[in-house]
């Protein structure tokens, strides 16, 4: 097909910068590269009428709204369990690795799948309020009151007061 030049030139640029953004949203690195997937799929699927300003905004809008829709489905679904099983310590990605020793993806996932997707969404990809609103399909209010909860909590993790300290001093 006559985009597929352009869209391998954009996929090539965008995939790990999707997937880091998939990951921090999911927790998981699975989902992260399903998410991923799924997103370009449907990107090259709408190639051919998509505006080319901002691809990669639409393919992070594409990935936000599958997993706000995993979520959805999954809360449907989900039964409490008493008690979590051990992750084992072998054959982790090391992407997850790597996060995990700083305490980040515990921290983040202390938090609400909307207080993720909103810090994820105004810190790690720099979008302003009303982008975030926009993004998420969320109230302008709704975002502000969950980045507040949000640090609220991420403030006093255990496993991030080091760090929270040391910018303090």
């Amino acid at each position: 097909m006559e985009h597929d030049e352009p869209f391998a030139a954009f996929m090539a640029t965008a995939k790990d910068r999707l997937y880091r953004v998939a990951y921090l949203l999911s927790g998981d690195a699975g989902e992260a590269e399903e998410l991923t997937q799924h997103a370009l799929v449907r990107t090259y699927t709408a190639w051919a009428r998509l505006d080319r300003g901002d691809p990669y905004g639409y393919a992070r809008r594409i990935l936000v709204n599958l997993h706000t829709d995993r979520w959805r489905r999954l809360l449907r679904r989900e039964q409490p369990a008493a008690l979590l099983p051990d992750r084992p310590a072998t054959g982790r990605d090391p992407a997850d690795t790597a996060v995990a020793r700083t305490g980040l993806t515990r921290a983040l996932r202390q938090l609400t799948r909307r207080e993720r997707a909103v810090v994820v969404c105004r810190y790690y990809l720099d979008l302003t309020e009303q982008q975030t609103a926009d993004e998420l399909g969320i109230a302008l209010g709704t975002v502000k009151s969950a980045t507040a909860r949000a640090l609220g909590k991420l403030r006093v993790h255990p496993e991030l007061r080091p760090v929270t300290r040391q910018e303090a001093s």
